[in-house]
């Protein structure tokens, strides 16, 4: 009974009662059904045959199996490439094969060179096989000399020594020592000879197999799945020819094809270059170096490389493509920390000296020069963007000569170490932010022109007007009490005419524009901007629309391909297009892979160039349109310092208010301080103001405000 199985069901009703339940059911009956019978065992046969399908099916029986096809079928691909070695060394083939690459690559003077050495080649067999036809006399008569000459002197050798010995028998002796020697030889052979024919092929098939598994001549299912899956597979010519090959371009195919195995002939030498290796390809007549850019992605699986493994460039030569092929998982291996981190003694130098950014692809440092050069950093959201401007920053910073102010129209604290270090920082995303930096830009711009009607000769240090997330400014709606938008891309928008004017003379008096920038477009990035800036990088992108905004057609059309970078994974990684920073000699651009700063990190490099300075007074917004109080704002320019030279006090002013001191001067300055006994002096032969008689001035001035003056 334990075996059977209990069911539980209702008889059906024909009169449904509505008590019975929803379903009308009748009552509740309990039925025994018994267990089937258990189902009788397969045949021994089948469990057989399941049991070897399993077996062959295993992993480790096919591992075994392609190591066994794979060992034999080396043996078979070196003995085709020994037989055609031989072939080539006894036969013209190879000076055809040449000959027919050269004038299918339309080199027509490489074509009569090999042709040339290959009726040189023709001729010197000629000879040698003349020489075969008399060699056999040549070499009865050479053997019948040397031996009546071998001869005469081992007679010659027995009779001195038969003279010594005073033994006529002696005269023989050395003819008889060289018989038993050739005796001794007959029989070392007779008893190796036999080993040696049982071994000898056995000798030859593993001298096959041995020159098979260092070509890899075996298919590639029969490989390891390492080899097959392409990891650590290196650069050969053949494999680079292949690929070429099977690119899909049918003047390519068929170019190489009547070049027969000597496709090599395209490729230069395949040279190291970092993580990776580098070689320039000769296209064909008939193949444009467009042609092989446009497959990118196949030509790297062809390589057995992800796609951005595989980068191509133009190089100056004609018809000829640059390509630089990664080891396999080589650029997702970190790079490093920066030497701002790890050298607390580094110091910056504006004019001479260059930022260290990173790596390039070879693994060679990449630094980047800044003197006079508006910048402009592009790249989608959340791809290392600030990172990458703010190394730039921090290591500018540690030159004390440089000022800063900036804007970050985020607001997520990504440039707070910047307070006490840049004389304007600006944090946030509310139009009432983008006002701000709009006037810090207009400020900037009444400094650069104050600085453009100096006397000929004056030395200005840099200023930098830093705005991060542009895109936030350039797509403002707000306009001000005159009607002008403070944002857009037309002639009356304010921040885009503040940039313009920057851009267009900024740079001769170090007033210089750095952006930063999400998603270029022509709307939140108008084409007069980006193209103002002479350093210009891009992170990863979307689409090649947005490259070409980002680094310009040029930089494009060259290879620059910012929009194949991998979102997510190639963070930090920037296409650069400058004359600042070292370009390989034909390239308009090359790809970094910066170094990452943490906010921590940034803070203490911060700190160090907070140490080399005397003390900023860091303004965290710009007041407008209210009464000023100037000797209250002339001590805030000055700050914690105990003494601040008159012009720094004028910048800081014209960066607090420029509506009311952007045209102040000196005499300005020294109106308002004049009878409040915080008037300028000399110190060390310089105009300043001191910090303690600014605040008796303060302290003691009437309680009427008469100390208050006008804007």
């Amino acid at each position: 009974m334990s075996d059977n199985v209990v069911h539980l069901h209702k008889d059906p009703n024909p009169n449904p009662d509505p008590s019975d339940g929803p379903d009308g059911g009748g009552p509740l009956r309990l039925t025994v059904v018994p267990d089937p019978a258990p189902a009788p065992p397969a045949p021994l046969w089948v469990r057989s045959g399941r049991a070897v399908k399993q077996a062959a099916t295993h992993e480790r029986t096919q591992t075994a199996a392609r190591a066994v096809a794979r060992h034999g079928l080396y043996t078979v691909g070196g003995a085709r490439i020994v037989a055609r070695r031989a072939w080539d060394a006894r036969t013209a083939a190879r000076y055809e094969r040449m000959l027919r690459a050269a004038e299918a690559a339309g080199n027509y003077e490489v074509a009569a060179e090999w042709e040339e050495r290959g009726q040189r080649f023709r001729d010197a067999r000629h000879r040698r096989r003349m020489d075969l036809l008399t060699a056999p006399v040549d070499a009865a008569k050479s053997a019948a000399v040397g031996t009546g000459m071998g001869i005469g002197a081992l007679v010659a050798l027995g009779v001195v020594l038969a003279v010594a010995t005073k033994d006529p028998g002696d005269v023989v002796t050395p003819l008889m020592a060289v018989v038993d020697l050739i005796h001794l030889l007959i029989v070392i052979v007779t008893v190796v000879w036999g080993p040696l024919v049982t071994l000898g092929p056995f000798l030859a098939l593993l001298g096959l197999w041995a020159v098979g598994r260092h070509q890899q001549a075996a298919p590639n299912w029969a490989m390891p799945e390492r080899v097959r899956n392409g990891d650590g597979e290196p650069i050969t010519p053949s494999i680079v020819v292949k690929a070429l090959r099977d690119l899909g371009v049918p003047a390519l195919r068929n170019a190489i094809k009547e070049m027969g195995d000597a496709g090599a002939s395209m490729l230069g030498p395949i040279t190291i270059a970092g993580c990776g290796v580098e070689v320039d390809v000769t296209l064909p007549s008939g193949v444009s170096t467009d042609e092989v850019q446009k497959r990118r992605r196949k030509l790297a699986e062809n390589l057995t490389r992800h796609e951005h493994e595989v980068f191509i460039t133009i190089p100056p030569a004609a018809r000829t493509v640059r390509l630089w092929v990664a080891d396999s998982g080589a650029l997702d291996e970190p790079i490093g920390p920066s030497p701002l981190v790890t050298d607390d003694t580094m110091t910056a130098d504006y004019a001479k000296g260059r930022a260290p950014w990173g790596q390039d692809l070879r693994g060679d440092a990449a630094a980047l020069s800044l003197y006079q050069r508006m910048l402009l950093i592009t790249g989608l959201s959340n791809q290392g963007k600030t990172a990458a401007l703010r190394s730039l920053a921090l290591w500018l910073a540690l030159d004390r000569t440089v000022e800063f102010r900036v804007a970050d129209l985020k607001g997520a604290g990504d440039w707070a170490m910047f307070d006490g270090l840049a004389t304007v920082l600006i944090q946030g995303p509310t139009d009432e932010h983008v006002i701000e930096a709009t006037e810090m830009l207009e400020g900037g711009v009444s400094e650069m022109e104050r600085r453009l009607q100096a006397p000929p000769g004056t030395v200005f240090p840099p200023l930098i007007l830093l705005v991060d997330e542009a895109q936030v400014a350039f797509m403002c709606p707000v306009v001000d009490e005159d009607k002008r938008p403070y944002g857009g891309s037309k002639a009356t928008s304010r921040y885009f005419m503040a940039a313009r004017k920057i851009h267009n003379q900024g740079r001769a008096v170090n007033v210089l524009l750095w952006q930063g920038t999400q998603d270029p477009t022509d709307q939140n990035l108008p084409k007069l901007v980006r193209e103002g800036a002479h350093t210009r990088a891009s992170l990863a992108l979307g689409t090649e629309s947005q490259a070409r905004m980002a680094l310009g057609d040029k930089a494009v059309d060259g290879g620059a391909a910012p929009n194949l970078l991998r979102p997510g994974l190639d963070k930090g990684t920037v296409v650069v297009a400058s004359d600042g920073i070292e370009i390989p000699a034909g390239q308009s651009s090359v790809t970094v892979r910066t170094h990452y700063i943490s906010t921590e990190d940034a803070k203490e490099i911060a700190n160090r160039a907070k140490a080399r300075r005397d003390g900023v007074t860091t303004l965290r917004a710009i007041d407008r349109g209210e009464e000023r109080d100037p000797l209250a704002d002339i001590a805030a320019a000055v700050g914690d310092a105990p003494r601040v030279l008159t012009q720094d006090v004028l910048k800081r002013l014209d960066a607090l208010n420029s509506d009311a001191y952007g045209g102040w001067s000196f005499v300005d300055l020294k109106r308002v301080l004049e009878g409040t006994g915080a008037e300028p002096y000399k110190s060390d032969g310089r105009m300043v103001v001191g910090r303690d008689r600014l605040a008796r001035a303060l302290a003691n001035r009437d309680g009427d405000g008469s100390a208050s003056a006008e804007k």
